[in-house]
């Protein structure tokens, strides 16, 4: 009886384990992989492929796709089969996330040699199209992730170059003070030229960032980085500096627009004195061409009579006339 009693409670636990424990259901948020003795199911030999990732990387990170289950259930498993679920909503970490150390900002070096603190968010979620890779890939995906984010950001950082004045550099056309403005752009510190520009940063670090799901599937949704602190005794001297920075640019922009008033002024004069120059040698001019005609057309008496014609007025206004004789006439 004894040896009955043992098969029937081993039966029963047998029936429990695998009937009644063996249900589970998945939640709307979430996705689900099965395993059998450890291994995921698989579909077929189909692989995952990543667009993103140059030929190298796809021969590195080559995994199966496996079959996911959807929410819904209750799904049934055996007991040597194993439920892995993982959520899909989008996260929001810090870039100072480190499980292997306490920090509270992320230190990055800028073209330039300044060290200055880094701060701000990521926000991901798993890959519903690779699942192998987050479950079984690495050991800790998030923290791969955050790793490979900040070598990125940091190498980026290292050699970012404002491109408006790197544009103005590269542009033929460009006159004489806009390059020199590009140049001063360029040569300044490079941390003004980071925190002008943290929306390009930020766009090129997404870029950057997506092969992350093929690699570790993870894919990152976005990326905020959102403060570049410089320590308090740069920052102090960065101040002085853009006050400096402002105050020439002022100056300089007085000094242009004064310059070209007076430039403007001076061509006004210049068009007025030779319209006037115009208006008094217009008179003359005809009068020559008057008198070229009356000699051509009626000879010296006729020129000498108009001469004289014209004479009479002007001789009715004169006060008092002199008249000079000739050395020879009066000799």
């Amino acid at each position: 009886m004894l040896f009955v009693g043992l098969l029937f409670g081993i039966a029963v636990y047998v029936v429990f384990t695998a009937l009644i424990s063996g249900f589970y259901t998945v939640k709307p948020n979430e996705r689900a992989v099965l395993t059998s003795f450890g291994r995921a199911e698989r579909m077929g030999d189909q692989m995952i492929e990543d667009p993103h990732m140059t030929r190298e990387e796809q021969e590195r990170y080559r995994f199966p796709a496996v079959h996911v289950i959807q929410p819904g259930g209750p799904y049934f498993k055996w007991p040597w089969q194993e439920v892995h679920k993982v959520s899909i909503s989008t996260q929001a970490i810090d870039l100072t996330w480190d499980p292997t150390k306490s920090q509270n900002t992320v230190e990055a070096v800028t073209k330039d040699n300044l060290t200055t603190g880094v701060d701000g968010q990521i926000r991901f979620r798993v890959c519903e199209n690779n699942l192998y890779a987050y479950l079984f890939g690495v050991s800790s995906p998030l923290e791969h992730v955050m790793g490979y984010f900040i070598s990125v950001m940091r190498e980026r950082i290292a050699n970012f170059i404002d491109p408006k004045g790197q544009g103005l550099l590269q542009d033929g056309e460009a006159n004489s003070s806009d390059v020199a403005g590009a140049m001063d752009l360029n040569e300044g510190v490079s941390i003004n030229d980071l925190r002008k520009n943290l929306p390009l940063l930020n766009s090129y670090m997404e870029k950057q960032c997506a092969s992350t799901a093929g690699r570790y599937g993870i894919e990152l949704d976005a990326a905020l980085i959102t403060q570049i602190d410089p320590p308090s005794e740069v920052d102090r001297a960065l101040s002085a500096i853009n006050s400096t920075r402002n105050q020439v640019a002022a100056d300089i922009s007085t000094a242009r627009a004064d310059a070209e008033q007076q430039i403007t002024m001076s061509k006004r004069a210049v068009e007025i004195a030779s319209n006037n120059a115009h208006a008094e040698v217009a008179p003359l001019k005809e009068l020559a061409n008057t008198l070229s005609r009356i000699k051509a057309e009626g000879g010296a008496e006729a020129l000498h009579a108009y001469i004289r014609n014209m004479r009479i007025p002007l001789l009715e206004r004169t006060r008092r006339i002199v008249q000079t004789t000739s050395q020879g006439a009066s000799q």
